[in-house]
This record gives structure tokens, sequence and C-alpha cells, in this order.
């Protein structure tokens, strides 16, 4: 990895910590979601850098993909999960935490699953680290406290405005031999009191650009031009648009979905409607060094 690549995910991994730092501060019961992502998203700015995806406040039984829309009242509440990604001209941090906002004596001892499971997993990771040993380290970890990990789930490599960008890396033992190699990797389990696997919910509001194709609307065209421009390849949401464009954008978001130019993901839940707690570091790998940079 060249220096200045190595400079940049660094600066973006100390910024995503303050960030993290100023979350867990405002953060509360009842606290409206969207006061809480509005101000994040401030933070991150404010900080010098740009979110890297809209960040996921996922509450309970739903693993992530959950963002507030801009118009929501949802109010923070049970088991938090708080996915946060910075990133600094395309170099990434993606970093998360989960909070009991219901003193909740299950809820407290997943977070602590997932977060053991993320400290075994980073404890002795290099270049040569197998992806099935990253996996059972998690796994071992997780249902050792009598949780389970969930498997369709996964850490992954991450590249300049590349969140997912090749490497699959297992929160379980999935019997690969695969050497995880240089690059900067997102390291990301999962613990829940359910079956240890999620499924599509409802959408979530959070979108990614799928191709290039024009659409014949003017409108969308000029949403199109702004999503290019401001997100690029990374992920971006409805909110940051009717900021942007004011409602109007939710029609040019529908006609770009149907165009398929855009693909909207699905809310994750998991599949007995267990609580889900997750931990999560962006790490560098090069064969002389390890960096946690979150």
């Amino acid at each position: 990895m060249e220096k200045d690549e190595i400079q940049k995910l660094t600066n973006a991994g100390e910024i995503a910590k303050k960030v993290k730092e100023f979350a867990r501060e405002i953060i509360k019961k009842d606290v409206p979601l969207l006061k809480i992502a509005n101000k994040i998203d401030a933070k991150i700015e404010e900080l010098g850098a740009k979110p890297a995806f809209p960040i996921n406040l996922s509450i309970n039984e739903v693993a992530a993909h959950s963002t507030p829309a801009f118009n929501d009242e949802t109010l923070a509440s049970g088991l938090l999960k708080v996915d946060i990604g910075v990133h600094v001209d395309g170099y990434i941090a993606d970093t998360a935490f989960s909070l009991d906002l219901e003193n909740s004596e299950e809820n407290k001892k997943l977070i602590q699953a997932a977060e053991a499971a993320l400290n075994s997993a980073l404890e002795n990771i290099s270049t040569k680290t197998k992806l099935r040993e990253i996996g059972a380290k998690i796994e071992k970890e997780i249902t050792s406290r009598k949780f389970q990990p969930i498997i369709n789930l996964s850490g992954h490599s991450v590249s300049q405005y590349d969140l997912h960008s090749g490497i699959t890396i297992p929160n379980y033992n999935n019997s690969q031999d695969f050497e995880i190699g240089e690059g900067s990797f997102a390291i990301e389990p999962f613990a829940t009191s359910g079956s240890g696997k999620v499924k599509d919910g409802k959408p979530s509001g959070i979108y990614n650009l799928e191709k290039e194709t024009q659409v014949r609307d003017s409108f969308a065209r000029e949403v199109l031009a702004y999503i290019k421009q401001e997100f690029k390849t990374l992920p971006f949401c409805s909110r940051w648009l009717v900021k942007k464009f004011t409602t109007r954008a939710l029609l040019a978001l529908k006609r770009l979905e149907e165009a398929q130019v855009i693909h909207q993901y699905s809310q994750l839940v998991e599949t007995q409607r267990k609580p889900v707690a997750q931990a999560e570091h962006t790490v560098i790998l090069t064969e002389k060094e390890k960096i946690v940079t979150t």
C-alpha cells in the first residue's frame, strides 16, 4: 500500500474515533434517531471528512441498513447499533458499536460478546491469516457466551470509494484457507440470541449507484448528476437528497430505481426477530505493520 493511501485511511480513522465519542455523548434513550443522524453527519463534516455511507441506527432485531428518513419520528431505544462511515478523498474508516438503552442484562451480554469477538479477531491478525481463522475466533467468542454469530453478515475489504471491495471476512469458520493479504479491512462481528441469520426487511432509504443509464425525466437526471458528483460509488440516502432538493427528490429516486440506475437496500432483520449486537473496526494490514485505524 502507498504511504499517501495509508495516511488518508489513518486520517479517516482518527476522525471516526472522534465521531464515535461524540455519538456516545449525544445518544440517549428517546432521543429522535433523525436528530442523532443529522448531528453525526454535521460532526463528520466539521472534522474535515464526509460520511462514507448513511449512518446506520438499527434497533433490536434490525441488524443493519436502517437510517432515518427525512421525516422519521423513531426514538432511540432497545439495543441500538451505531454504524459510522467516514471518508477522506474516498479512503474509508468503517466502525460500529452497540448501546443498551434499556438496562437489559441480555443486551449487555450480547454487546460484550460482539466486542470480545472483534478483539479476538484483531489480536493476532496479519496478512498471512486465513479467512477461516478470523471467522473461527469470532464464532468461538460468541458461542462460548451461548449466543450465535450472524453467518450471512460479514466483514469486508475496503478500497477507495468502494465500501465492499471484494474480500468477504466471515463471522464463523467457513473453511476458507484464503489468506487475507495486504489492504484495508472492516471486521464486524454480529452476535444474536436468535438463529444466527438475517433476512430482508422493509426498504431502508439507503441506495447505491448501479449503472450509468440515463433517464427521460429531466429532474431525475439533475438528481442523478448530483449523486454521481457528491457520492460517486458510495452509498447515500433519501434524507440527504431531500435536504438538497426538497421532497421532490423522492419522486426522482423512484424514477431512478425503476430504471435500475440505483439500487435500494433492504433493512436486515434477524430471522427470529431476536436482538442483535454489532462491533466493528477497520484495520490496515501490510507486510510490515497492522494499524487498527478506528
